[in-house]
């Protein structure tokens, strides 16, 4: 079963402008999903929809096979939101903001403290759980918002560039629960500015522009219409570069290449040979991010 099934979805507001033109996307139950897009894309336009906070001009939308025209309460149970925006009571506590939520969904008080320790926790925000929201870092917040979207166990997890405004290592570390949280059997979408961590995150994403969907596929099979990778290979010492003959290689200066080369060559067997020509390689590093590449050639298309 999918657990999302969009269809020749559109939606127009009043002045005339079309923010979606005939979306149709599919999103397999289990997966980890990304959606991509530049601003004014459709991207929010999207989850507000699905999440129904929009209402759509024409086209159906289903989760878990449940229609959120015909059976509204059913879909939007199964689906938790972590909005773009922090949209926290400010004077409530950390618990309160968990209990309350789950009272939303009928849940009682003695399950809804169970589950609000069992992600808070998993957060690591327990012991944070009496401060007022207020006194919250940014970062602890976004967190948050993720413990207040799980706590009535939905089966889909929308999330709207959840890890803005996160530093690095918080942002692994929520990298690290959301991995943990799909392989639990949680379908995840994830909307994201942070490439990378599309990258790494998801297996399937789609790219939508102007309002519609102009790709969508595996990660791997995507990053395989890429033209051309590009690595930097930094030197362990100084080497007169002048008389090196290799394709695809630029010399930068005395200690650093730049090669370039198609997404399926053997960057090994290129690495063997480099070396086995006398030269000591210190470190490689991708040039620019594959998957932030390739949104940018098929945007412009």
């Amino acid at each position: 079963m999918l657990a999302l099934a969009i269809n020749d979805l559109y939606k127009s507001y009043n002045n005339g402008f079309q923010a979606l033109k005939g979306v149709d996307l599919q999103v397999e139950q289990g997966s980890f999903f990304g959606l991509l897009g530049p601003n004014g894309a459709g991207k929010s336009t999207l989850i507000g929809i699905v999440s129904s906070l929009v209402n759509k001009t024409q086209g159906t939308v289903k989760v878990l096979g449940f229609d959120i025209d015909k059976s509204s309460t059913k879909a939007k149970s199964l689906i938790g939101v972590v909005p773009q925006e922090i949209n926290l009571a400010v004077f409530e506590t950390v618990i309160d903001i968990i209990v309350n939520q789950a009272g939303f969904y009928g849940i009682d008080r003695k399950t809804a403290y169970s589950r609000a320790e069992k992600y808070l926790n998993a957060l690591s925000l327990w012991d944070k759980r009496s401060e007022i929201t207020r006194n919250l870092s940014g970062g602890m917040k976004r967190r948050l918002m993720i413990a207040r979207a799980l706590v009535h166990e939905p089966k889909l997890l929308i999330l709207d560039e959840p890890t803005a405004g996160v530093d690095i290592e918080i942002r692994h570390q929520m990298w690290d629960f959301l991995v943990e949280l799909n392989k639990s059997g949680k379908t995840i979408l994830l909307t994201s500015h942070y490439l990378e961590e599309v990258e790494r995150l998801c297996k399937t994403i789609a790219i939508i522009n102007e309002g519609k969907i102009i790709i969508a596929d595996s990660v791997r099979n995507v990053l395989n219409n890429l033209s051309n990778e590009t690595y930097i290979l930094e030197l362990q010492k100084s080497y007169p570069l002048k008389d090196l003959r290799f394709d695809n290689i630029k010399i930068i200066d005395k200690q650093t290449l730049e090669l370039s080369i198609k997404p399926k060559s053997d960057l090994g067997a290129i690495i063997e040979m480099l070396v086995a020509s006398g030269l000591k390689i210190k470190s490689i590093q991708s040039k620019q991010n594959r998957l932030e590449e390739l949104f940018l050639q098929v945007t412009k298309k």
